[in-house]
C-alpha cells in the first residue's frame, strides 16, 4: 500500500478555463499563465525569506496591477479559480488508485477549502482521507516543513509518503525533504536536469494504481 499525497493546483485542477476568465476582463488569455507563475514565484519567495502568505492574497496581489482600478474584474477572475474542473484523467484515476488499496491525501499551497470544492465537484472527495494546506504547515512548498507537516498529519515517516505533482520544483522539494516522488507528466515535457529526478513518471493519475 502506498500513501499518495497529491499537489492540487494544475496537478488535479485544470487551469485551462482561466484563459477564458482573463479574456472576459480584457486581458490576453496567455496572461493566465503569467499570473499563475508569478503568484507561485512570490509565494515561494516569501517562504524562502521565512514568511507565510495566503495563496488567495498573493493571487489578488498579482492580479491587481494587471487590472488597475478594476477590483470587480479582479474578483471575476478569482471566482473562476474557485470553479475549476479537474483534468480528464483525475476522477477515474483517483477511483482506480483508491480501489487498489492506496491511501490518498492532498497537500496544496492553496486553501484546503479550494481542494474540497474541486474534489467534491468531481465526485471523488470521499476517496481522500485528508486535504492538507500549507496554511497549517507554516510554510509554502517547497519548504521542508510543508512536506513534513503532511507526513506527520498522516501518521507516517516522510519516506513512506509519495508526492504526486506536475511541478518539478515541488517534486524536488519533496525529495529533499525525504519523500518519494511521482511526476505526473501529461505533456511529454523534459524534466529539468538541475532538479532531483522523480522516482517514477506517469502520464495519467490512473497509472499510479
Amino acid at each position: 500500500m502506498a500513501v499518495y499525497v497529491f499537489d492540487v493546483n494544475e496537478t488535479l485542477s485544470d487551469l485551462g478555463p482561466m484563459r477564458t476568465r482573463f479574456a472576459e476582463v480584457g486581458l490576453p488569455p496567455t496572461a493566465a499563465q503569467l499570473w499563475f507563475a508569478t503568484l507561485l514565484r512570490d509565494g515561494i519567495g516569501v517562504a524562502a525569506a521565512g514568511g507565510l502568505v495566503r495563496f488567495a492574497d498573493v493571487a489578488r496581489g498579482v492580479l491587481a496591477p494587471m487590472l488597475p482600478g478594476d477590483p470587480d474584474a479582479v474578483e471575476q477572475v478569482m471566482a473562476g479559480f474557485l470553479d475549476l474542473p479537474v483534468h480528464s484523467d483525475v476522477a477515474g484515476g483517483i477511483r482506480a488508485v483508491k480501489a487498489a488499496g492506496h491511501r490518498l491525501a492532498t497537500l496544496s499551497n492553496g486553501a484546503a477549502s479550494v481542494a474540497d470544492g474541486l474534489l467534491t465537484r468531481a465526485g471523488v472527495r470521499g476517496e481522500f482521507e485528508a486535504l492538507l494546506s500549507v496554511e497549517d504547515a507554516g510554510a509554502w512548498k517547497p519548504a521542508r516543513a510543508a512536506y513534513h507537516y503532511a507526513a506527520n498529519r498522516l501518521g507516517i515517516p516522510p519516506g513512506e509518503a509519495t508526492l504526486v505533482a506536475v511541478h518539478p520544483w515541488d517534486l524536488d522539494g519533496a525529495a529533499r525533504a525525504g519523500l518519494r516522488t511521482a511526476w505526473l507528466n501529461r505533456t511529454d515535457a523534459a524534466y529539468p536536469a538541475h532538479l532531483i529526478s522523480p522516482e517514477r513518471t506517469v502520464t495519467t493519475v490512473g497509472e499510479l494504481a
